[in-house]
């Protein structure tokens, strides 16, 4: 069985040193090449045709989610880790957007860092135990309710879904606790933010929402 050919994009001499010592030490890894910066990293992957690219998100000239959108563009049977500092949500998501199949926190251990390496050559996507389980939280959160017609203060809203029901301004009037002319300017505050002409309309958007 071959080794797996692995590409190591990052801008530190002295970390791309370690994963080449690591991994050029291991019957079922190779290190084919190494690249400092993102186009260098676009380049090489481009003519060595790695198995697998570990890719640093912070890179000169051109960052690793970008580096890596165009590898997996090119090459799509590229498998890109990425291999960073960064856990946030932001850096996580939008290098699953760019198309990497891994990612793992620099000072992961070897037996982690070789289940991704293997895992993405496969074809698999698996990202690393601090990451997956970021992930798992992230979509276990219920996602925000979307309010229909943000632009709406919140009263407004109250009285838009009023008047989906059908009721007048003397009914909005009462069940708010609000005078007439109060709620006359929140009729017309509303009609001007939904662009329609008279209450009608009015109705039709509120309805259209789900409101009524």
């Amino acid at each position: 069985m071959e080794p797996i050919r692995i590409l190591i994009a990052d801008d530190h001499a002295l970390f791309r040193s370690g994963l080449k010592a690591l991994f050029g030490s291991l019957p079922q890894t190779a290190v084919v090449g190494e690249a400092q910066t993102g186009r260098e990293a676009i380049a090489l992957a481009q003519s060595l045709q790695p198995d697998v690219v570990l890719m640093d998100i912070q890179m000169p000239d051109l960052n690793g989610i970008e580096a890596t959108r165009q590898i997996v563009h090119t090459s799509p049977h590229i498998g890109v880790i990425m291999v960073t500092m960064f856990e946030d949500d932001d850096s996580v998501f939008a290098a699953m957007r760019a198309g990497a199949r891994g990612y793992v926190l620099k000072g992961a251990d070897q037996e982690e860092m070789v289940r991704v390496i293997t895992a993405v050559s496969r074809g698999e996507a698996l990202f690393g135990a601090n990451i997956a389980t970021r992930l798992m939280t992230f979509f276990a959160t219920p996602a925000p309710i979307a309010t229909p017609f943000p632009q709406l203060t919140e009263r407004e809203q109250e009285v838009l879904a009023l008047i989906a029901q059908g009721h007048s301004n003397g009914d909005i009037s009462q069940q708010l606790t609000l005078s007439i002319k109060t709620v006359r300017n929140h009729v017309s505050n509303i009609f001007a933010k939904l662009q329609v002409a008279d209450r009608a309309q009015a109705i039709i958007r509120a309805r259209d929402a789900g409101l009524g």
